[in-house]
């Protein structure tokens, strides 16, 4: 297919007039169709129904340590889901505390408290005039936004195909007291299904921060959402955890993961994982705010998933649920827009998400006119601090929650958009 750059304005004249025409045709619909939020489908979580079913009035309750799960105690999380989720974050149980069913709601936690109680006997953020955090962009709109909320500065650091720009990110935290902290989802990063490399790894584990209380917030959050095959056939992430302990920094990170979207997103369970020094400080409060986590639905999950093996077992079958709903999107992208020069895309071997990147300047526009044709995206700017994307192009498509049907359907409306706007776009240069 010719290049749209390399057409004259004629021709783009003339595909303005078919695009347009096709815009309307499908506007005229009045569908409404959701690619806003990787959610799981209710396929997805139909794969999980069978938690329900390990607990029941006839059900014996106790943890194998003996603690009837109704009842207080193992604030730290019953022994068995300590090392079930243990397992699948790769680290030792004894590192791990088992916390209700968002990782989000302990990393908001986990930022509050540094703000109100400091880190580890440091000063508490609230206190210092300037507190930064480092976010590799695009990233997890999310994350930014506990930033925001707790008005600490966020400072934007490039991704590449092997995780965040390191020479940036040692750079900053080497000579900057302020910042305090950087944001990373490590395995199928959010939106581009980056897998941050050994040596990146390495190099973040043997940061040496001008700051005592600077933390990694590693948010391990896809860490067995494979697309394609089994982690073993993969490039395994290294464990942050021990890489740290390896580079003389213990006590640098933080570790969060889930089940969210391994069995339930309104009901799963979610881990911290971190050094015995952070456990101790991050318990110190923990026991004040609550007298411990819901240790039945703790229960449900190791009956249920068992052990890593019996995690990897059924995150196969999600994978055969969505795979299908990636390739579809892909296909569509590959088929209509390779050649035209006007969108880039990263095809992810796990994860939840496709990032696309449109011509600079059009990812706004794009995104407005999928929702005047029936489509909700995610919000264009989402997957950057403050909601700024500095060159408008970035857009997060989300395959998982439509049926394949309304997928289909979506995508080629969000290729008709891309090819309007991007001609539009073109021809405001000619």
């Amino acid at each position: 297919m010719k290049a749209y750059k390399n057409m004259t304005k004629e021709e783009l004249q003339q595909l303005q007039k078919e695009l347009s025409k096709a815009f309307e045709d499908v506007k005229g619909k009045g569908l409404k169709l959701d690619m806003s939020r990787g959610k799981p489908s209710q396929e997805q979580l139909d794969l999980s129904m069978g938690v329900l079913d390990m607990i029941s009035s006839e059900t014996n309750c106790k943890a194998e340590d003996g603690v009837d799960c109704r009842n207080y105690g193992d604030m730290e999380g019953i022994p068995e889901a300590k090392k079930l989720m243990a397992d699948m974050m790769d680290t030792k149980p004894e590192n791990v505390i088992v916390c209700g069913n968002a990782s989000l709601t302990v990393m908001f936690d986990t930022v509050s408290r540094s703000m109100t109680h400091g880190v580890c006997g440091s000063t508490p953020w609230c206190k210092l005039d300037k507190v930064k955090f480092l976010c590799p962009v695009p990233g997890y709109d999310r994350h930014f936004a506990i930033t925001e909320y707790f008005g600490i500065e966020m400072i934007n650091i490039p991704m590449s195909e092997s995780g965040p720009d390191m020479d940036m990110v040692e750079e900053y935290v080497s000579k900057d007291a302020s910042i305090k902290g950087i944001w990373c989802v490590p395995k199928y990063s959010n939106p581009q299904g980056v897998s941050y490399s050994d040596e990146t790894v390495r190099r973040m584990a043997a940061l040496k921060p001008a700051a005592e209380d600077f933390r990694i917030y590693w948010d391990n959050a896809y860490v067995v959402h494979h697309i394609y095959e089994e982690e073993d056939k993969q490039a395994k992430l290294l464990d942050i955890l021990s890489e740290c302990e390896k580079a003389g920094n213990p006590d640098m990170v933080y570790e969060f993961a889930s089940t969210s979207k391994v069995t339930f997103s309104g009901g799963g369970i979610s881990a911290v994982a971190a050094s015995p020094k952070n456990m101790e400080y991050i318990k110190k409060s923990m026991t004040i705010q609550t007298i411990g986590h819901d240790k039945l639905n703790q229960l449900r999950h190791v009956r249920y998933l068992k052990d890593l093996e019996g995690i990897k077992a059924h995150m196969m079958k999600q994978a055969a649920s969505i795979r299908p709903k990636f390739q579809a999107v892909l296909e569509a992208l590959d088929r209509e827009l390779s050649g035209l020069e006007i969108g880039t895309w990263i095809s992810p071997l796990g994860g939840y998400f496709i990032s696309f990147e449109a011509l600079e300047g059009c990812a706004k526009a794009i995104v407005a006119k999928c929702k005047e044709a029936g489509v909700v995206m995610t919000g264009a700017g989402a997957t950057y601090p403050y909601k700024k994307d500095p060159k408008d192009s970035n857009i997060r498509i989300a395959p998982t929650f439509p049926t394949a049907e309304e997928l289909k359907m979506a995508t080629e409306i969000f290729i008709i958009c891309v090819k309007l706007v991007s001609v539009e776009k073109l021809l405001e240069a000619k």
